[in-house]
């Protein structure tokens, strides 16, 4: 079955009413036929059947048993840091979100958990950071901003032959592209603002377990904690779902000849991109990956910040602002944005530079989107000749 018509065939009917689209349930409690008989739901947090639909599905797309929905990202991310004990040990990919840091470095630190930064785009390198505390591994493949890609097939036997959690964030490739589950890992995680709901418009997190155990686990802190999704986020979700196939071909292909329109640029250093041969990784990303993303990230041949500033503010159809995955273009400017939160060395040590820019490649024609990025770079350039009096 085809990749568009299989994940719109994974959406179901509804069997009360026949409608198409799955039915928004904006309750919070449900009636019982006697105390502790009802048809499967009892109460919202724990449980709703718009919520359960997308976490059904979530499952399917990504070859778990079980999914949940959160409401955020970080949501998601927090609940499988609550998998966790005191003295346990994470071992991170080194060029994490920044919000993924905050949350573990300033959140979970101080309650005993400890995190271990590593280089993941050699699986050696997660192998010899190891510890007896390694409780998880955690990566980003590819990675926010700098689009690093780690071998999850390496990573995940590392994983099983150490008895440690692997957990991948599969925000910037989505299900379509890529599932690590396939692969070796235990847990997923998505930012379900991005790509999957696709749209700009929500807030929400996923988190898919490959087992039973993990899926009971996750299902106890999802309705311990609370962080639901809500029923009307839910179904917005499901329905970016519907077109999501098609969405990430053509932002993949849009992202590609971006990419090689900048490699000819000569204000840029490096663009980073796994589509592009010259990518530290391509092969690794052309054998996990059946796309190579819509988000492109370059750094200037001049570590400027005022000049990447200048670029970020003179696009027209890229508008400046955090976030990525939607229909619409986005840039930003990651060391004053997303990552700003991560201190400088740390940021430098893993790639983010001051002049480095982050593109969310929308789904507008690419020669426009090319054209808009070509004028801000002639902006630029005449300001930055203005200020220096050259």
């Amino acid at each position: 079955m085809k990749e568009q018509t299989q994940l719109l065939n994974y959406i179901p009917v509804d069997e009360l009413t026949g409608s198409i689209s799955v039915p928004i349930y904006q309750t919070s409690t449900f009636v019982q036929e006697a105390p502790g008989v009802h048809k499967g739901f009892d109460y919202a947090r724990s449980n709703n059947p718009t919520r359960k639909v997308l976490e059904d599905l979530s499952a399917r797309l990504e070859n778990g048993t079980h999914g949940f929905a959160f409401s955020s990202g970080l949501a998601a991310i927090d609940a499988v840091v609550k998998l966790l004990s005191a003295g346990d040990e994470i071992i991170a990919v080194d060029d994490i979100y920044g919000g993924a840091f905050r949350l573990f470095t300033h959140v979970y630190e101080k309650f005993g958990i400890s995190v271990k930064y590593v280089d993941a785009t050699d699986a050696q390198n997660v192998a010899h950071a190891i510890s007896d505390k390694t409780a998880l591994i955690w990566i980003e493949s590819p990675t926010n901003p700098t689009l690093k890609i780690s071998d999850l097939r390496a990573i995940g036997k590392i994983a099983k032959a150490n008895n440690v959690l692997f957990c991948v964030d599969n925000t910037f490739a989505s299900p379509i592209a890529q599932k690590p589950i396939d692969f070796g890992a235990d847990l997923v995680v998505h930012s379900a603002t991005k790509y999957i709901s696709g749209h700009s418009d929500l807030i929400a997190g996923l988190v898919i377990a490959a087992n039973e155990a993990l899926g009971a686990k996750i299902k106890f802190i999802q309705n311990a904690s609370g962080a639901i999704l809500g029923p009307f986020d839910s179904w917005l979700v499901i329905r970016g779902i519907e077109t999501l196939s098609l969405r990430i071909r053509q932002h993949a292909e849009n992202a590609q000849k971006i990419a090689e329109y900048l490699q000819t640029e000569e204000l840029i250093g490096d663009v980073y991109y796994p589509g592009l041969p010259t990518h530290h990784n391509h092969a690794i990303a052309k054998s996990q990956q059946k796309y190579f993303g819509g988000v492109v990230a370059f750094d200037l041949k001049l570590d400027d910040k005022a000049l990447a500033s200048a670029i970020v503010s003179n696009t027209k159809l890229f508008k400046l602002a955090e976030s990525l995955g939607g229909v619409k273009s986005l840039c930003c400017l990651p060391c004053e944005m997303t990552h700003k939160s991560i201190p400088r060395e740390k940021r430098y040590t893993s790639g983010v530079t001051d002049s480095l820019i982050r593109l969310s490649v929308g789904l507008e024609d690419a020669d426009d989107l090319i054209d808009d990025l070509r004028e801000a770079f002639a902006v630029a350039k005449e300001s930055a000749l203005i200020t220096t009096g050259a």
